[in-house]
């Protein structure tokens, strides 16, 4: 976990528009594609463990974040704060059904997964299957048919029942996503059993007996989570005009953040978290690089790599209602693999600042549409303040699969290329 070697710089093909402005095309021609795909390698690799909030491996992301800002110069400050209901497997889930003639096991996460409202079951369970019309669920498996795991849960929880299987599909990979917030606990174990094994497990219900062994070592904790907030002040000494009163350069307030937090590696397989999210923090930190080295307009930009939005925005949550009113916020969240457009969504008073995203697209040649940003940015739009959500793509997604080499170097520039533009163009004089 080491410094990242210095590499050379990629040299993107730049729309005619963007050498129009001052600086900015020889800005832009400093990105490093190697310097991003190092800090994806980093961050997914295996010393993190998928860098779930309040693990060892989430504390050391942030040590390693807080070292890289610090070599750009910035004034750093980690910001510890509290998490509760954070869902954690601490053991391999197990699923078995027999039907008299064989027995079969099932794999978790290819064949079935945790249901985030269940409740814990840590030792295996072995009882008869019934389905959800059988007159009497009690000391039975129930299967819930499709759209009904609720209401299978109710009986299940009235009657005594062990627990509830219920339908879940898969990724495009085969994959079942892991989550680690989400409903209230029941008081049953939930599972969800791939859609097509649910299917051959009501075919087999209908011909006879069918036993079922399943436990589900899932618990609820308290975590501790903690920001990383750099200041990165471009100094204009010697500019008459042009300083604050501290030296530093004034103008517009940016905010850059990303969340660096994954759902955390399985007790028995990674979740390496390399499009999500350290992806977009590896292009918040190139561009924060490029922006110190080269801007020289008046901006006062601050980075923030933000933890726990993957159970439930916490870090945004308790860093927002702190950040001054007049300070715009850039949030990325994926930047992986960019295919027909960038998702963008705009809240709070965000009029001006989507009017130069939009233009900083136009001069980097990245297109954008508008589309629902379920990230940190609505908890700094709902704090009141000019918030912009970007999405590029996580193939993947918390799964296995969401491995550093499915991060498309092509789609890390366009990310830093867009944040680099944005923040000339905020940081221009008006024109007269």
């Amino acid at each position: 976990m080491s410094s990242l070697p210095p590499a050379p710089p990629a040299q993107p093909l730049l729309p005619p528009e963007a050498i129009e402005i001052p600086g900015l095309a020889a800005a832009l021609q400093q990105v490093s594609a190697q310097r991003m795909l190092a800090s994806v390698a980093e961050l997914a690799s295996d010393g993190y463990a998928g860098r779930r909030v309040g693990t060892p491996g989430g504390q050391a992301a942030a040590t390693w974040l807080a070292e890289r800002l610090r070599e750009l110069g910035a004034d750093v400050q980690l910001d510890p704060f509290g998490v509760s209901s954070v869902r954690e497997l601490y053991g391999t889930p197990v699923l078995q059904w027999s039907d008299g003639e064989a027995t079969r096991s099932l794999e978790h996460r290819r064949e079935f997964a945790e249901h985030l409202a269940s409740a814990e079951l840590p030792d295996p369970r072995s009882a008869p299957l019934a389905d959800l019309s059988a007159a009497d669920l009690r000391g039975h498996w129930v299967l819930a048919p499709a759209g009904q795991w609720a209401q299978a849960c109710r009986r299940a929880e009235a009657e005594g029942a062990v627990g509830v299987l219920m339908a879940r599909g898969t990724d495009a990979d085969g994959w079942m996503p892991k989550m680690i917030a989400g409903p209230g606990r029941r008081a049953v174990a939930v599972i969800g059993v791939r859609t097509d094994l649910h299917r051959q497990l009501a075919d087999a219900l209908v011909s006879g007996e069918v036993r079922v062994r399943a436990s589900m070592p899932l618990r609820t904790v308290s975590a501790g989570g903690v920001n990383v907030h750099g200041h990165l002040p471009l100094r204009l000494d010697g500019l008459d005009g042009l300083d604050g009163p501290d030296g530093s350069a004034g103008g517009p307030q940016v905010l850059l953040s990303a969340h660096f937090d994954g759902v955390g590696d399985d007790p028995s397989r990674r979740l390496p978290a390399a499009a999500d999210n350290a992806s977009g923090v590896a292009a918040v930190l190139e561009a924060a690089r490029v922006l110190r080295a080269a801007l020289t307009a008046p901006v006062n930009l601050s980075v923030s790599f933000l933890d726990a939005e993957e159970a439930g925005a916490w870090g945004s949550a308790h860093h927002a209602p702190s950040v001054a009113p007049t300070v715009q916020v850039i949030n990325l969240d994926g930047a992986a693999q960019l295919q027909q457009a960038a998702a963008v969504e705009a809240g709070g008073p965000a009029h001006a600042l989507l009017a130069t995203l939009d233009q900083a697209a136009r001069l980097t040649g990245v297109p954008l549409r508008a589309g629902a940003m379920a990230s940190d940015n609505r908890r700094y739009a709902a704090a009141g303040l000019a918030a912009i959500g970007i999405g590029m793509g996580m193939p993947g997604y918390q799964t296995p699969a969401e491995t550093s080499d499915r991060v498309e170097p092509e789609t890390l520039v366009a990310a830093a290329h867009l944040l680099i533009a944005t923040v000339w163009l905020l940081a221009q004089p008006p024109r007269a």
